[in-house]
């Protein structure tokens, strides 16, 4: 078992810490029981039979929170202390506008749509998280509930390419300081949890360490035993008619392939990438997680995340926002023109949002800085991004002063039901739970018309 400590990346209001470990057996299945392997394996071959445009998708996890008045949904006609700093500047697309500090997401705003009127009314980063990624309440805890959309679309579809693994999160998949968390396969199993590279995607020396065999094992070691195994199941293998062993083989083969192969290796070697292209995207931990997932994505991977943490500005919202804005804007613009210019656009779905949205009306800073913003989920923001839904459009408006949806309230399944149906998968999709019941996916499975 490699287990790689990927180190701290700061703390958020509630106190928990985002440090964490990654494990990965060596033949990718250390955590998993043969039962689940084989149930995986089974089950990731279904089909749906839909036909959605998009064959993979990415998501940029805005971690902690930004709100929608700063970002994509600005007031500059309400009072001060609730249209904030930032004034918005009109976009390529007419009727658009966004914050002055996207520049550059203004001139392709043909290529994303916006829905201003989403809302879970969850004021907790936990409840909000769980809720934007599962689409389904928490409850009580901390403790994921209910697979991630990430974990049922690759459980569902399957892989697209062996060698490559179908849910990978970049550098981490985190929730709220929860590792995988609420982007984990939860009770679908650790199968359907991503593999989360680490590491900065910045640095000159990054490379994906949980590609490296442990000490003393070599590629010749791993083959020995991978023949040694094969030697042990025969005895048993010729009188099973169920073809479950050959499932397994299957199943084997991938992961083998994946530590050993040189797909995944070329595929996380960024530093093979055009200088200019890695330039497009900012030289910048975000710029280079999000050109990573793009390589990624191009060698077979069926769903990425993102991780861009930090957005808990209770207080130094200015600070924070100049800080984090342009980097935002460098990644999502870069990631959409590369897309587009690669013929990849309509075949990749990008999805950027947070697990809420922050207050309308500023606060004094709560003594511990400049004035910021506090928790809110009554209103929010999500950008969605090719994978065949359409570009240039705003669907659903918030109140003069931002507190709610003025029309055309969402929900995030209504978002998760979008996802679903441009990846080609039926929305109305059921699970059988850890008792054996069917449950379905999304409360309502209706996909945002407008989108589609």
């Amino acid at each position: 078992m490699l287990r790689i400590d990927t180190g701290g990346t700061g703390r958020y209001c509630d106190g928990m810490s985002r440090r964490s470990f990654v494990q990965l057996g060596v033949a990718g299945m250390a955590s998993v029981g043969l039962a689940d392997v084989l149930k995986a394996r089974a089950m990731s071959t279904t089909s749906s039979g839909a036909t959605g445009k998009a064959e993979s998708a990415i998501l940029i996890w805005l971690d902690g929170g930004p709100g929608h008045m700063d970002l994509y949904d600005m007031k500059p006609e309400a009072p001060p202390e609730i249209r904030g700093i930032w004034r918005p500047i009109r976009t390529n697309v007419p009727g658009i506008e966004i914050s002055e500090l996207f520049p550059k997401q203004a001139r392709v705003a043909e290529k994303f749509s916006l829905v201003r009127s989403l809302h879970h009314d969850q004021g907790g980063h936990f409840a909000g998280g769980h809720q934007m990624l599962t689409a389904h309440p928490l409850g009580s805890g901390r403790p994921g509930k209910f697979p991630s959309f990430g974990s049922i679309a690759t459980r569902h579809l399957g892989a697209r390419q062996p060698g490559i693994p179908s849910y990978v999160s970049v550098p981490v998949a985190s929730s709220i300081g929860l590792r995988p968390g609420y982007f984990g396969g939860n009770w679908l199993g650790k199968q359907f949890d991503p593999f989360q590279t680490g590491g900065d995607p910045n640095k000159e020396d990054f490379k994906v360490q949980n590609l490296d065999l442990v000490a003393g094992l070599s590629l010749d070691r791993l083959e020995d035993r991978s023949t040694l195994n094969k030697e042990l199941d025969a005895l048993a293998r010729h009188t099973d008619a169920s073809g479950a062993f050959e499932a397994f083989d299957r199943f084997h083969h991938d992961a083998f392939e994946f530590v050993c192969g040189d797909r995944a290796r070329t595929a996380f070697d960024i530093n093979q990438e055009d200088a200019k292209i890695r330039d497009s995207y900012g030289r910048h931990n975000w710029g280079q997680s999000t050109l990573l997932a793009r390589r990624i994505v191009e060698a077979g991977a069926r769903f990425v995340t993102v991780h861009f943490g930090g957005w808990d500005h209770h207080w130094s919202l200015q600070s924070g926002m100049e800080n984090f804005l342009p980097r935002v804007d460098d990644s999502v613009s870069g990631l959409l023109n590369d897309l587009d210019n690669r013929g990849m656009l309509d075949s990749t779905l990008v999805i950027l949002c947070g697990e809420f949205s922050r207050t309308p009306r500023m606060n004094n800073g709560h003594n511990k800085g400049t004035p910021g913003r506090d928790h809110w989920g009554n209103s929010m923001f999500c950008l969605l991004a090719g994978g065949g839904v359409k570009g240039g459009q705003i669907v659903g408006s918030t109140d003069e002063n931002g507190y709610r949806p003025a029309s055309r309230p969402l929900r995030p399944h209504h978002i998760h039901a979008t996802i679903y149906h441009a990846l080609g998968m039926d929305p109305a999709l059921h699970l059988l739970d850890h008792r054996g019941r069917p449950t379905p996916v999304l409360e309502d499975p209706t996909p945002i018309a407008e989108l589609i």
